[in-house]
């Protein structure tokens, strides 16, 4: 009987530990999106200043994974990316819908000043995703894992 309760027990944590990372998934995604905002403005300065390759063929080879990717595909297709993230707040889909409404338009330098502007912006953006991240992540996990134990102390 000690044994089935040790079980129940540990499962009832796991699983209280597993919804506080699904909860904190939000926070991770906004982190994942940022960060490859980030690295795509840096890369898109650079292309400016040397190979200046068509922007669809630019989108097309940027090594973007997830929401991200589906942003640069629906701006390669139709000129409009999909930001419809639960993620971003009205300000950020605004902020990102015109980061990529700027993409192409005008000569490389005036891009070139644009998107240079953007870069600090875009880095504390950054910073504070990532650190918003971690410390969300980490409340979540720890609130998931004191429900766990609550719930295992009200069982037992």
């Amino acid at each position: 009987m000690l044994w089935l309760k040790i079980i129940v027990s540990c499962a009832i944590v796991a699983f209280g530990i597993g919804i506080g990372y699904l909860a904190a998934g939000k926070y991770r995604s906004r982190k994942k999106f940022f960060a490859q905002l980030y690295d795509f403005n840096e890369r898109y300065l650079s292309e400016l200043g040397y190979s200046r390759k068509p922007l669809p063929v630019f989108l097309k080879e940027f090594p973007a994974t997830g929401d991200f990717r589906k942003s640069l595909e629906g701006l390669a297709f139709s000129r409009a990316p999909d930001l419809r993230y639960p993620y971003l707040t009205a300000d950020e889909k605004k902020e990102c819908g015109d980061y990529f409404f700027m993409l192409g338009r005008g000569d490389a330098q005036s891009q070139s000043g644009y998107f240079g502007a953007r870069r600090e912006p875009l880095g504390e953006k950054k910073a504070a995703c990532e650190k918003e991240a971690k410390a969300k992540g980490e409340l979540y996990i720890k609130l998931g894992l004191l429900a766990g134990l609550a719930f295992v102390i009200l069982i037992i």
